[in-house]
């Protein structure tokens, strides 16, 4: 008979309960910036439930997906991995739908929380990254069964922290008048536009800046606290201005903004970059 410990067989009851409890427990730290040790947590329930170091970091990539579809945000480091057992994703909405729920209070202090101050603009070349390719590979996997979760969208609450949106955008602001001085463009430096600010935000876009030769750079900025793979949200304006103005627009995704703030570019038409599931319709009588 096969131990049931082993990867060749599901994980049972009791192993998901802990290997979720231990995940939302890590998280909740991650929410309150309280250090932890994966590799310790890892050990521990290694102990506890015998199952490989290879197989529980898995399982932990299988909750951040789960956390993901949910509209939670999930542990930097482990990257969202689907194709996982329906009894997880039912423990895992049981775990952070319960009572009192400590990752669910930390969630809601994270996402709508103030902006203390502002990401410094030092280094010009590490604020810039490449755009994330892992995300292409993800599917998610639709369960069999699907509970109705009692949870709060986290992501669409932070989407809507004003505070930080305006952050963001003021720190892309800077940092295109930075890049400019930097290329010797001084005057068009001077020339850079808070457009959502000083023209509302109907443009599809929030910053008007140039590029090198003088051409127009039109920046629809996204802020989060969060990883760089944490999905966001576009209005009809923005998403129709990107192929509207497809040889002009960009859009700068700022991640990790709270702490170090970087940002990649997405350039032109969003339709080619992103996949875009509609979230809200309008409806009218007929």
């Amino acid at each position: 008979m096969n131990d049931p410990r082993t990867p060749r067989n599901d994980w049972t009851q009791l192993e998901v309960e802990a290997v979720v409890a231990d995940y939302l427990a890590m998280l909740a730290h991650q929410f309150q910036d309280i250090p932890y040790n994966k590799a310790e947590h890892n050990r521990t329930l290694h102990s506890l439930i015998g199952r490989t170091r290879g197989s529980i970091e898995r399982k932990h990539q299988n909750i951040s997906a789960i956390l993901r579809e949910l509209g939670m945000p999930w542990i930097i480091g482990y990257k969202p991995l689907g194709n996982y057992q329906d009894l997880l994703r039912e423990v895992v909405i049981e775990q952070v739908s319960a009572d009192k729920s400590q990752v669910q209070t930390a969630a809601a202090a994270a996402v709508e929380a103030e902006v203390v101050g502002m990401p410094l603009i030092e280094d010009l070349d590490s604020i810039q990254v490449a755009v994330p390719a892992a995300d292409r590979d993800f599917v998610v996997r639709q369960p069999s069964r699907i509970p109705t979760p009692k949870i709060r969208n986290y992501l669409e609450i932070e989407s809507k922290n004003r505070q930080l949106g305006l952050a963001g955008e003021l720190f892309v602001a800077q940092f295109e008048e930075r890049r400019l001085e930097k290329l010797g463009r001084k005057h068009l430096a001077a020339r850079v536009e808070h457009v959502a600010a000083t023209q509302g935000d109907g443009l599809g876009y929030d910053v008007s800046s140039f590029e090198e030769n003088g051409q127009p750079r039109l920046i629809e900025v996204k802020t989060t606290a969060f990883g760089s793979l944490t999905p966001f949200y576009l209005s009809k304006s923005e998403l129709t201005a990107s192929g509207r103005l497809v040889d002009h627009y960009h859009l700068y995704r700022l991640f990790y903004f709270r702490k170090r703030a970087q940002f990649f570019d997405l350039i032109g038409s969003l339709q080619k970059y992103c996949h875009l599931e509609p979230s809200q319709y309008l409806a009218r009588v007929i």
